[in-house]
């Protein structure tokens, strides 16, 4: 008998250890490429590091894929006519990647007001092919051009809507009230190859600057659910340009909605399921700085539209030296792509970070 009742106790032990909903289970965090997903109690804090890695591949006029010999004998430069400009694009891009590393704060303030800062190292390459002349698709050969530094900063208030609990589920939401400050270098240079066979180095187009030159503002509302094994949330968040930078443009408004669930076995993991819907709008001005015959180089190839779908797993250290630590990964595939063309498409990326509350 007093076996039988040690077994049961164990078992009723596990069961609830495997299930339990504190603060630190794994799936009451957002999938990692999810940002201000969640607040903080007053006096905590925790610090955190992503790492992005994004890669991109091929061209799409809307969602068309077109080769660089089609970009370069049929897509009108934007340039033609000033001084050694071609009738059509001779430089297409053919491959991109880029990493970012950020690393942020959040601090609480009181349980309902949680601030948090992040800043940013960008690190950029393109691939280019460069046809020769002003017609035909002879290749005259292929260069690549890089940028890296610091990117723009991010500051945010979250401020708690509401906290409820019905039907043994958990319930909160809350406002994201940032904003961008223009860190980030708007006028990189690197060597390029012209059609013409000279190699000068010019300001890059605006896909391979570090920054938007602008203060940019950063609304957004965030929602999180969760019940006993299962969490869910969803996200809108915007980027609105407040004005033109130095160089003369402002980058293009953007619109982010992502919805995600997550199933946690056990507090010390979970895997997330996650889809996004990005939309940015073309470039507003132009760099007088920025003349190529190259896709890159135009304002109006800028933007468009993406869905993508997600796939992660959160990993958060339940006790001893290890409570706190949450380790965490999201792979990202592009489902659709509709974008205002020829530009790069996203192939897929990949973000893996670490997160620590004291």
């Amino acid at each position: 008998m007093r076996k039988l009742l040690f077994c049961a106790a164990t078992a009723a032990s596990l069961h609830a250890y495997a299930y339990a909903d504190g603060e630190t289970a794994a799936k009451n965090h957002a999938p990692i490429g999810v940002m201000g997903d969640h607040m903080h109690k007053a006096g905590e804090i925790m610090f955190s590091y992503r790492y992005t890695h994004m890669d991109m591949s091929g061209s799409l006029i809307g969602d068309d894929e077109v080769t660089p010999e089609t970009v370069a004998t049929t897509v009108p430069n934007h340039f033609f006519g000033a001084p050694m400009q071609p009738p059509t694009l001779r430089v297409v891009p053919t491959d991109m990647t880029m990493d970012m590393h950020m690393v942020g704060v959040m601090y609480g303030l009181t349980d309902w007001l949680t601030i948090m800062a992040m800043g940013m190292v960008v690190e950029k390459d393109m691939d280019h092919t460069t046809f020769q002349g002003l017609a035909g698709t002879a290749v005259l050969g292929t260069f690549t051009t890089e940028s890296s530094g610091f990117g723009d900063t991010k500051i945010a208030g979250l401020v708690r809507l509401f906290e409820s609990e019905t039907s043994g589920a958990r319930h909160k939401a809350h406002i994201n009230a940032g904003f961008s400050i223009p860190t980030g270098s708007t006028t990189e240079t690197d060597q390029i190859l012209t059609p013409m066979g000279a190699t000068p180095s010019p300001r890059l187009p605006y896909p391979m600057q570090l920054g938007s030159g602008t203060f940019d503002l950063e609304p957004g509302v965030t929602y999180n659910g969760r019940s006993d094994r299962f969490s869910w949330g969803a996200q809108y968040r915007a980027t609105l340009r407040t004005g033109t930078n130095d160089e003369g443009y402002s980058l293009g408004d953007v619109h982010q909605a992502t919805a995600w669930s997550q199933y946690g076995p056990a507090p010390w993991i979970a895997f997330s399921l996650r889809a996004a819907f990005r939309t940015q709008e073309t470039i507003d001005g132009i760099d007088p700085a920025i003349v190529a015959p190259v896709q890159t180089a135009n304002p109006d190839f800028q933007g468009g539209e993406r869905i993508d779908v997600g796939f992660g797993v959160n990993l958060a250290g339940q006790h001893g030296y290890i409570k706190g630590h949450r380790l965490a990964l999201e792979f990202v595939l592009p489902v659709y792509q509709d974008l205002n063309g020829p530009q790069l498409e996203t192939d897929w990326s990949v973000t893996a970070g670490w997160q620590k509350a004291f």
